[in-house]
């Protein structure tokens, strides 16, 4: 017999989901970190004596299917009629108003380097919110960026000019001052057409290869006279995506 629409065939469905595992919906990558955002934000304010993150892992979720997931399959007869965006927005109704903004500001989905480009920060990472970048991308960059109101730095993992890790650290000022000098010694004989300034905290920040027969170190922004100008904020946190998309 064909099932019809209703209120018991969304519950049907949705006690079935959760007996069979939440991973069986349509998770989209956006979705994912979003949720993995809220998690990370929870976590982060867990010793509050009450935080203000919903919990999002599969026990909750799945002990809240009647006010997020129920609602949502009124109109299915089949789990293979919910789709991406249906999805997001049934799990977004359970963040509160008041702190979506708080989301964007304090976990947002990707980091702006100093050159400009759009790094997506890994929620996932086993050491903490991570992303992987050029060295080059990060000089003149000298306070750490960090996350949840200053309370947790976002790791760098540090690359080399051909995207091989170089080193993972919380704290580039330090990395700048201390083992800095060791990775320019070993890496400026195999990337010479890359620059490495003796003071990265005061360099420009590039994502370009100096031009051919150019021995010279890549001028500071002071001797540049752009010390005000041509520089970006020391951190700069974005959100520009939707995780409905």
């Amino acid at each position: 017999m064909a099932l019809s629409p209703s209120a018991e065939t969304a519950r049907m469905l949705a006690d079935g989901l959760v007996a069979s595992g939440l991973d069986k919906l349509p998770w989209s990558k956006p979705l994912q970190q979003w949720r993995d955002r809220v998690m990370f934000l929870r976590k982060a304010e867990r010793e509050a004596s009450q935080s203000p993150w919903p919990d999002l892992s599969d026990d909750a979720l799945a002990a809240q299917r009647e006010a997020w997931l129920m609602p949502t399959l009124y109109d299915k007869t089949s789990l293979k009629e919910l789709s991406a965006g249906e999805l997001s927005d049934a799990l977004m109704t359970l963040l509160p108003w008041e702190l979506r903004a708080r989301l964007e500001r304090e976990a947002p989905t990707h980091f702006e380097a100093p050159t400009g480009t759009m790094l997506a920060i890994d929620y996932e990472a086993e050491q903490g919110p991570t992303i992987a970048v050029r060295l080059q991308e990060l000089f003149g960059l000298n306070t750490h960026p960090s996350l949840a109101k200053g309370a947790v730095p976002l790791v760098l993992e540090l690359l080399s000019p051909a995207h091989r890790p170089v080193q993972v650290t919380r704290d580039l000022p330090g990395f700048w001052r201390g083992s800095y000098a060791a990775v320019r010694s070993d890496l400026r004989g195999r990337y010479p057409r890359h620059p490495w300034p003796e003071d990265p905290a005061s360099a420009m920040p590039t994502r370009r290869v100096k031009p051919r027969g150019h021995r010279g170190i890549s001028p500071s922004p002071r001797s540049c006279g752009q010390a005000g100008r041509g520089r970006r904020p020391p951190l700069t946190l974005h959100s520009p995506f939707s995780p409905s998309l």
